[in-house]
């Protein structure tokens, strides 16, 4: 059953048409990944999931819940969470300050530092915060300065930063940009595990070994346009998408 649905989406800049009447189905509790050349209009369209941009014309909902118009905060509290193409976490802070400020966010929408901050070490949400940590392999260096992690190691507290927050719907753009293949190989056998939780996740990603290692079910952008959508299997052999990517080089 579809757990996200987007209908006729239209985005424009000026004269450029960056979105051309989007239409996804995206099956709850599926790995769903959204491929295209540069400036094909995948990131636009994850802008407008989160609320970041409002399309011109057209639809987004979840579980039936309409996210336009939405702030980001009630998306987030509709159970809707992001990691970033590039990493958006807090530098200066540490690692479990990091995992407990979208913690508390995703159950209050706001909150003041002094109301967290005491209560790092020995409550619930703290335990919480370290379990995440656990779970992406970073617990060793909770109390480090998160700003002086390598940028693998930044993906994997933001993917922590998402955890927290108990998405039922995690967007993930471009999650293993900038990784050596080891720490790739091990970002994809964590995000199978999440999809063995029954998370729904849509993934936007250039390498195909992540794409094929993960999806389900692939779209193809192009020029703002759905051009195809089938099985992996499926999508490797056919035509348009190989003329999208000059000649399948990229597949």
């Amino acid at each position: 059953m579809s757990a996200l649905s987007v209908k006729n989406v239209n985005k424009r800049f000026g004269g450029l048409k960056a979105l051309d009447n989007v239409n996804l189905e995206i099956d709850g509790g599926t790995v769903h990944a959204i491929i295209g050349p540069n400036g094909a209009g995948k990131s636009t369209l994850l802008n407008c999931f989160i609320g970041r941009l409002e399309p011109d014309t057209g639809s987004v909902t979840f579980n039936g819940q309409s996210l336009l118009g939405m702030a980001p905060h009630e998306i987030n509290q509709a159970g809707v969470s992001r990691v970033f193409q590039t990493p958006e976490i807090f530098g200066d802070l540490s690692l479990i300050d990091n995992v407990m400020i979208p913690s508390f966010a995703r159950r209050d929408g706001a909150f003041k530092i002094n109301a967290w901050t005491p209560v790092r070490r020995n409550g619930p949400m703290a335990e919480k915060a370290m379990s995440m940590l656990e779970d992406v392999g970073l617990a060793a260096k909770a109390d480090e300065t998160a700003g002086h992690l390598s940028r693998g190691d930044k993906r994997r507290l933001e993917l922590a930063m998402c955890l927290v927050q108990d998405p039922k719907l995690l967007l993930l753009d471009e999650p293993t940009a900038g990784m050596a293949r080891a720490d790739t190989n091990n970002t994809i056998d964590l995000m199978k595990t999440i999809a063995q939780r029954g998370v729904t996740m849509v993934v936007i990603e250039h390498d195909m070994h992540v794409v094929f290692s993960l999806a389900e079910k692939i779209s193809v952008l192009a020029q703002g346009t759905v051009i195809a959508e089938d099985t992996p299997a499926n999508i490797k052999g056919n035509p348009k998408v190989q003329e999208a990517y000059l000649g399948g080089a990229h597949l």
